[in-house]
């Protein structure tokens, strides 16, 4: 099998390709043009020139021109050939490095990088795009083990439940104190609340969700979504209030993932806040932003855990987490729809015990109706 050349020996062969194409274009035209402009030259200095020494001259310059352009075409292709595999070297070193990297990604090693190579802005360019690319494929896959991880532990929990009472039915064993299809029910509610969730994220995080945007007001939102909550609260023995500024306006947004959104925050404030505690919803405008924020006086979050709360499957205090019966993504989607919409989302808090406050910024559409 024929061995191809690597990328330094074919650009260095373009290169001698080029000037031999060029030395020889050279040679050509000196020896069809120079010994007549010479013979022309030679008439007009000197006038009428014996034959025989004008053959003899004009032979002695065709010799001594060959000479001269043979030494100057042999010198410039050596001083060529040594600059184009200079650059061919140079040039194949970052390309190189480029292909080696990409083959280390390829086989999963999402660690390569690649160094700037000074060409120029084009390559440059090339080397940073890649190692972004090979840094968002870290993100990717470290968030893709952390998820099937995250998910396999979720899914233990009612499965454990389910196999278990199961069992026992299959025994002829009641559990004193339990209702047994109560409790499949309520762990198949769970798993498919968990695969529900699970696909609403992973649709919200990937831009895939079909929002529908229109001018609404933001007092209508923050209505609609204490009103949903309420019954619930009261039930919990929890007190829930609502404040809208007058100028508060309205926001260019799909009022149901808004909703969504809103009804994510009140829930999570409901897990953590205990019976007697106190939810409160704000809204409030800032210049061109409409903020809506959830505060509560439940167990607060530590400052360690704040970065990572809108993150799937996080879970500041995982058993406690899991008796207020939250999945881990409700806040992961309600950043992914908040970000979809132009706006962000932040958390904040004291510390443990100490409450903590949600707040959703999205860019203003305009005032009030009738302001």
């Amino acid at each position: 099998m024929r061995r191809q050349l690597g990328l330094p020996g074919r650009l260095l062969a373009a290169q001698a390709l080029v000037v031999l194409v060029g030395a020889g274009t050279l040679g050509l035209v000196a020896a069809v043009v120079g010994p007549a402009i010479f013979r022309s030259h030679l008439r007009r200095v000197t006038g009428p020139v014996d034959p025989g020494t004008a053959h003899h001259v004009e032979q002695a310059y065709a010799s001594a021109s060959a000479l001269a352009l043979g030494v100057a075409i042999a010198v410039s292709l050596l001083a060529a050939l040594a600059v184009s595999a200079y650059l061919a070297r140079r040039l194949a070193r970052p390309v190189t490095q480029l292909a080696t990297a990409a083959a280390d990604v390829s086989r999963g090693d999402y660690a390569a990088r690649v160094n700037g190579p000074g060409l120029g802005p084009e390559f440059d360019t090339v080397a940073a795009a890649f190692n972004t690319m090979a840094a968002r494929l870290a993100d990717a896959e470290a968030t893709r083990r952390r998820l099937l991880a995250d998910l396999g532990h979720e899914l233990r929990t009612p499965l454990a439940t389910i196999e278990a009472y199961v069992d026992a039915a299959e025994d002829g064993i009641a559990v004193e104190g339990e209702d047994t299809w109560t409790v499949l029910r309520a762990q198949t509610t769970r798993l498919r609340r968990l695969a529900e969730d699970v696909v609403a994220v992973s649709r919200a995080e990937e831009h895939q969700l079909d929002l529908r945007p229109r001018p609404v007001a933001v007092g209508e939102l923050v209505s609609a979504a204490v009103a949903a909550a309420r019954p619930r609260y009261a039930a919990k023995g929890l007190t829930l209030h609502e404040q809208v500024a007058p100028d508060v306006g309205v926001v260019d947004a799909d009022p149901v993932r808004m909703g969504q959104v809103l009804g994510n925050l009140l829930d999570n404030a409901l897990r953590h806040t205990p019976p007697t505690g106190r939810v409160s919803v704000h809204a409030t405008r800032a210049a061109d932003e409409v903020r809506v924020s959830v505060t509560d006086t439940g167990d607060g979050i530590d400052a360690r855990h704040l970065p990572h709360v809108f993150e799937r499957f996080y879970r500041a205090d995982a058993a406690r987490d899991r008796e207020h019966g939250g999945s881990g993504i409700g806040l992961a989607v309600a950043r992914a729809i908040v970000t979809q919409h132009g706006g962000r989302i932040t958390a904040a808090s004291e510390g443990p015990g100490r409450g903590a406050m949600f707040t959703v910024a999205l860019p203003g559409a305009g005032p009030a109706a009738g302001s």
